[in-house]
């Protein structure tokens, strides 16, 4: 999801992860309406459905990298030290072994990034919605976090939706939108 900044990008995704409500329309997700569900179900069906890995991170700066990875699977009933294991995995893939016990304020920004990313894969999500994923990160970091991205979207049942200012990842995409004024204006399926 591509366009000029201000343009819808953000709250977009953030709809289609169920953390805004839309102003008019239906938002299907998997088959369901997400505006019909009360707020219980939407909470419970992002946190088994939807990995979101946010432009600002949105890491607890009072828990470690393994810890903050560990969240979704705390939350889906995971018990702790299963969780950590499952977390420190997630971070491996993403080249962070070694950090897992360093807090967020001990790590670079592009480190803090990928934590986040960590995150929102650790659960296997049917859906993973990223707010501009290498925007820290250097090319060769960025491409391998695209490519652990890309094999979670390639399997059933699945999907990755990123909005990104970084056209080196373009070639990673099945279809680029094109958004302008809160609109979808094209979509280049060409890739």
């Amino acid at each position: 999801l591509v366009g000029p900044s201000g343009c819808g990008k953000t709250t977009l995704i953030s709809v289609i992860a169920g953390i805004l409500d839309q102003d008019e329309g239906n938002c299907m997700l998997f088959g369901r309406d997400i505006k019909q569900f009360s707020k219980e179900e939407r909470v419970s069906y992002r946190g088994k459905n939807i990995g979101f890995v946010f432009q600002s991170f949105n890491l607890i700066p009072t828990l470690t990298a393994a810890e903050n990875v560990a969240i979704p699977l705390l939350i889906n009933g995971m018990k702790m030290d299963a969780a950590l294991v499952e977390a420190r995995e997630r971070l491996r893939e993403v080249s962070l072994e070694g950090r897992e016990e360093s807090l967020p304020t001990q790590l670079s920004g592009g480190q803090q990034q990928r934590v986040a990313i960590a995150r929102a894969l650790v659960h296997k999500p049917k859906l993973v919605v990223c707010d501009e994923p290498t925007s820290a990160l250097d090319g060769e970091t960025g491409r391998k976090v695209m490519e652990v991205l890309k094999q979670l979207a390639v399997g059933s049942d699945r999907a990755l939706v990123i909005v990104t200012h970084d056209s080196r990842i373009y070639d990673f995409a099945d279809r680029i939108a094109h958004m302008e004024d809160g609109r979808i204006v094209s979509v280049d399926e060409s890739h």
